[in-house]
């Protein structure tokens, strides 16, 4: 069991309607967690300042979060009228998911020759000034390409500790969907997909209802979900889970 996870949240398509839907998952997230008792800490963000996100990346600690969390990964829908739309007309959003567990450095070892790391002055999420001397940490993996930063600690060091371990999650979460998509396709059903790219859930306000797409799922009172009840949803997948199995 991992009591480890990294989160992100991308913004997908819909303009600024999928940065607030961004927010608002990343504010469900941050509530559920904050209700078990979990640690979530943001380590890092493009904030739109008018409480949506382009991206936020968020570091999860708590017994169970990996197993609670781990299917929150794919695309997430919205179906509802903007605030910005005068005519009143739906419209059609999507933010991607995606849950990392963190790994042991023994098991993704990375060199110090393919990495390149910089420094700079760290803003706080959400736009604060969080010091005025070089804390926040960006490492860029050559081979890659990928890069990943961390802001959120006062040290270098520490952000370099929250970078990295982002870093082995990513680079382990590829090695798993290289080795899922080796697999033969009964197998690769039987497992669940590995393919961020897949649409998991909607969330449709003008009929109240959540409906995950994978387990056939549907749930209603959307704004107690995103006010971070989201075991509503969790719960009837866990039990559609045991009755397939059975």
């Amino acid at each position: 069991m991992t009591n480890k996870i990294i989160l992100e949240i991308r913004a997908g398509v819909g303009g600024d309607e999928a940065g607030l839907f961004a927010g608002d998952l990343a504010r469900m997230y941050q509530r559920y967690c904050q209700n078990k008792g979990w640690v979530f800490q943001i380590t890092d963000s493009n904030d739109m300042g008018n409480g949506g996100f382009k991206f936020l990346a968020a570091r999860i600690q708590g017994n169970g979060c990996y197993d609670a969390l781990k299917l929150e990964s794919g695309v997430h829908r919205v179906q509802r009228v903007p605030a910005t739309e005068r005519q009143g007309r739906v419209h059609t959003s999507t933010a991607t998911v995606a849950v990392l567990p963190e790994v042991d450095p023994k098991e993704v070892v990375i060199s110090d020759n393919d990495i390149l790391v910089t420094f700079s002055r760290a803003g706080g999420p959400g736009g604060q000034n969080v010091n005025k001397v070089e804390t926040a940490v960006r490492i860029t993996h050559k081979p890659s390409g990928m890069i990943v930063s961390s802001r959120s600690e006062r040290s270098q060091h520490a952000n370099r500790e929250v970078a990295m371990a982002a870093l082995r999650a990513k680079l382990f979460d590829i090695q798993q969907q290289k080795e899922f998509s080796q697999l033969s396709g009964d197998r690769r059903e039987l497992i669940g997909t590995a393919d961020r790219s897949e649409k998991i859930r909607t969330y449709n306000f003008p009929d109240d209802r959540i409906t995950d797409h994978r387990f056939g799922v549907k749930v209603h009172e959307i704004e107690t979900v995103l006010n971070g009840d989201l075991d509503k949803v969790l719960n009837k997948i866990a039990k559609k889970q045991m009755e397939n199995k059975g």
